[in-house]
Formats: C-alpha cells, sequence, structure tokens
C-alpha cells in the first residue's frame, strides 16, 4: 500500500519534476539534454550520446559530483581486476556525468538515472541487465529496488551514511521505509552511528556491517603537485591564500565578509572563491562586485593581479587542484545548514581545514579531524575571520594541522578492501 501512495505521488509529480528540468536548462543547457534517457525512451538504442550502451555486469548510481568522487577508487579497482567488465554509471546531474568522464573518458558508460516509476525501472532493468548494483551513500529509491528484487539481482549500498535529521524523515514513513531497506543484499555503514540508525529503520542487522569511508581511499592525481605549483604561480607564490570550497548561496556573502577582515590585517591575501554549482558562478561574480573587491576569474585564464583581492573557481573538476595549492581551506555548505561538504581532499593535501556549525553530513569525518587537531570550528563571519587572522599569523601551527589531517586520512584508509571483500560473493 505504501509503496502504491509512493507511486502515485511520484506520477502526479512527474510533470512538475519535467518542468524543473527544462526550467533549470536555461541556465544550464546539459538539464535539456537527454531528458529521454530518464524516461526511458532510448536506453539500449543507437543514436543518443552515451545511453547506446545498453548491457553492464556493474551498475553503480552515484547521484552527482561528490558521490562519483567517492565512486572513483572502487570503479578503478574493479577495472583493474577485471578490464573488460563493463560498467555503467547513473547520475541525475549533469555535473556529476561530466566529472564521472573526466576521471574515466570511455572507459566507464554512463546514463542519467530514470525516474523512480515501476514501468521506466523494469524497462531500465531488462535492458542493462546488471549482475549487481551498488548504490552509493544514500540514495534510496523504492521502486528501483523492488524491481532488482523481483529480477533477483543483489543490491548493496555502500559508503552508506544517515544522519539524525534524515533517519527522523525516514522513521515517519516506516511503512514504505522498512521494506525498502530489507531489500538491499548489503548496507556497508561509514560508521557505528549510520549503521545502528539504519537498523533502527528496519535493515536486518545481518546485512549491515560498518566498513569506514571510501572518501579515505581518495586517489590523488600523479601530476597534482606540477598542476598545484602552476596553480600557485598563477595566484602569487608569496600571497597567503585560502581556498573556499563548494559553498552556497548565503554562504558566499559571509566568506567575503571574514576575507575582509583579514584583508585588514593582511592586504595581500587572495580568497579563492568555488561555489558548489557552476549556474551560480555569474550570480556570486555580481556579489563580489558589490561588495567591492577586485577579482579575477579562472576562466579568464590569467594571473591573479597584486590588487586583485578573490580568484572566483569558476571551472569544473579543479578543486583537487586548488586546495592542494592553498594555505588552508573552509569547506562550504556548513555555514548555512547544509550539512557541509567532504573535508578530507584538504586534509589529504596537508593543509588546515575550517568548518562551520553545520556539518551533520560528515558528523564523523569532522569529528575525527577535530579530535586529531585537524580541523578548527567556527561558528559565524566574526569567528571564520578571526580564524583566519590567527592561522596565518602562526605558519607552524598550519603546518601541524596540515600533517595531522594528512595523517587522519592515512590512518582511516581500508575501507575500499573491506568492501571488495564483501561483494565478491
Amino acid at each position: 500500500m505504501a509503496l502504491r501512495l509512493y507511486t502515485a505521488l511520484w506520477r502526479l509529480a512527474l510533470p512538475l519534476v519535467l518542468a524543473r528540468l527544462y526550467w533549470r536548462g536555461r541556465t544550464q543547457p546539459a538539464y535539456r539534454q537527454r531528458i529521454g534517457e530518464r524516461l526511458v525512451w532510448n536506453a539500449g538504442r543507437k543514436g543518443e550520446g552515451e545511453a547506446r550502451k545498453s548491457k553492464a555486469d556493474i551498475w553503480i548510481h552515484a547521484v552527482s559530483v561528490g558521490e562519483v568522487q567517492a565512486a572513483e577508487p572502487l570503479i578503478r579497482r574493479l577495472l583493474e581486476s577485471e578490464p573488460t567488465r563493463a560498467i555503467l554509471v547513473t547520475t541525475t546531474t549533469p555535473t556529476g556525468a561530466e566529472r564521472l568522464r573526466a576521471l574515466f573518458g570511455e572507459r566507464v558508460a554512463h546514463h542519467y538515472t530514470p525516474f523512480d516509476l515501476p514501468s521506466l525501472m523494469a524497462r531500465f532493468i531488462e535492458r542493462v541487465a546488471p549482475r549487481l548494483v551498488i548504490v552509493m551513500e544514500t540514495e534510496i529509491w523504492p521502486n528501483m529496488l523492488a524491481a532488482l528484487d523481483r529480477r533477483g539481482i543483489p543490491v548493496a549500498l555502500v559508503n552508506a551514511r544517515l544522519s539524525e535529521r534524515s533517519a527522523r524523515g525516514y522513521a515517519r514513513l516506516a511503512r514504505l521505509t522498512r521494506p525498502t531497506l530489507a531489500r538491499f543484499a548489503l548496507i556497508a555503514a561509514q560508521a557505528p552511528a549510520d549503521a545502528e540508525r539504519f537498523v533502527a529503520l528496519g535493515a536486518p542487522r545481518a546485512r549491515v556491517q560498518v566498513m569506514g569511508s571510501l572518501k579515505f581511499d581518495l586517489v590523488q592525481p600523479e601530476d597534482l603537485a606540477t598542476r598545484a605549483g602552476e596553480m600557485r604561480r598563477l595566484w602569487g607564490e608569496g600571497r597567503p591564500v585560502w581556498v573556499a570550497a563548494s559553498t552556497h548561496e548565503g554562504e558566499e556573502i559571509q566568506v567575503l565578509q571574514a576575507h575582509q577582515r583579514l584583508l585588514a590585517h593582511r592586504p595581500d591575501a587572495l580568497l579563492v572563491l568555488v561555489p558548489r554549482h557552476p549556474e551560480r558562478f555569474d550570480t556570486v561574480a555580481a556579489l563580489i562586485a558589490r561588495q567591492g573587491l577586485a577579482f579575477v576569474r579562472r576562466s579568464q585564464e590569467r594571473a591573479a593581479a597584486p590588487g586583485e583581492a578573490v580568484y572566483l573557481g569558476d571551472s569544473m573538476g579543479e578543486l583537487t587542484c586548488f586546495l592542494a595549492a592553498g594555505d588552508l581551506a573552509f569547506i562550504g555548505g556548513s555555514l548555512v545548514p547544509r550539512g557541509g561538504h567532504n573535508p578530507l581532499e584538504a586534509a589529504a593535501s596537508g593543509i588546515p581545514v575550517v568548518l562551520g556549525p553545520h556539518t551533520f553530513n560528515f558528523a564523523a569525518i569532522a569529528r575525527m579531524l577535530y579530535e586529531a587537531g585537524a580541523a578548527e570550528r567556527v561558528e559565524d563571519v566574526e569567528t571564520l575571520g578571526r580564524c583566519l587572522i590567527d592561522l596565518f599569523d602562526d605558519p607552524e601551527r598550519r603546518a601541524r594541522m596540515g600533517a595531522c589531517g594528512r595523517d587522519v586520512v592515512e590512518r582511516n584508509r581500508g575501507a575500499l578492501e573491506r568492501l571488495l571483500a564483501a561483494l565478491a560473493p
């Protein structure tokens, strides 16, 4: 009954969902492209992009950029262990698709995730015919799981995390959540707290295992040091540089105000501002201008002049390089209640991490970094500005924090090996 109601609501919402895709396509044309894939009009047919690649041994569902990045080490190992293995990755966003293409080129097929309706999922699964489905993090789609269950195809939820807030939401839909979670053959949770929340919601305890986070097994490009050095020369090698990574609406203004406080103390400081969503690049550029700060955009492909206080990272796929070239990093989504983004890329680069109060998406990782002395927590513009000044005044402390962050990453590697062993059957 609960699943039928969920499906009925999906059918009612479908015109609105399609309208939203079309609307977003005004600023991001990729949202209007390949819409047929989401309706499974063309899966397995020739003629529309990557959808011509129909069959896959393993189907991996990763929503967007963050999930694709988390899945990278797993995909690489799967390809290394069996180079002829056909892997299909589905995403819901064009940015996720772009990141997948940048990482793997033509080695991995891509398809936009079909809408979660029984007929669409059944048609898609019939055409793809996977032997195993791997779902990244917390993407729990009831009709997808029901269709796979009917065909006896095992599904693993990996790198699984569930915040207290999300768990409360799922608990309100217990009649739908409980049977849906029971369809996972494996739930590989990041932390014990995540595992207990899944069990409390109805996942069979025997199928829930704590394996750590795949994000600790991140793979940094071999040429990262060279690229970071080139980037640093564009910024000015002697300047204090901090990176505000993956920022959201309502957060950039706070970051810019904190930077103005730093500039009063360090006039040559440079802020590298990297908004989370590409469609907001122009909006953020206008915001910087309104604050009276001289700036340069990455897309201009030139060095930052001494009088330019902000470098707007309006490009895709370069955040890792920005972090490796910076002196410290603030991780966005944490000064506004979005739950924060992954701080481990910054920690792996050996630079201090600064986080706002909202880190519920990465609570366990944030706690590890705090306890190791690798991260600082700030509450608002005032404390962020003070933290920046203190850290730039103390290079030895920055070095200690950076070393501690690297150590946290190295000590917690191994989730990938544990996951591969669990998936082997």
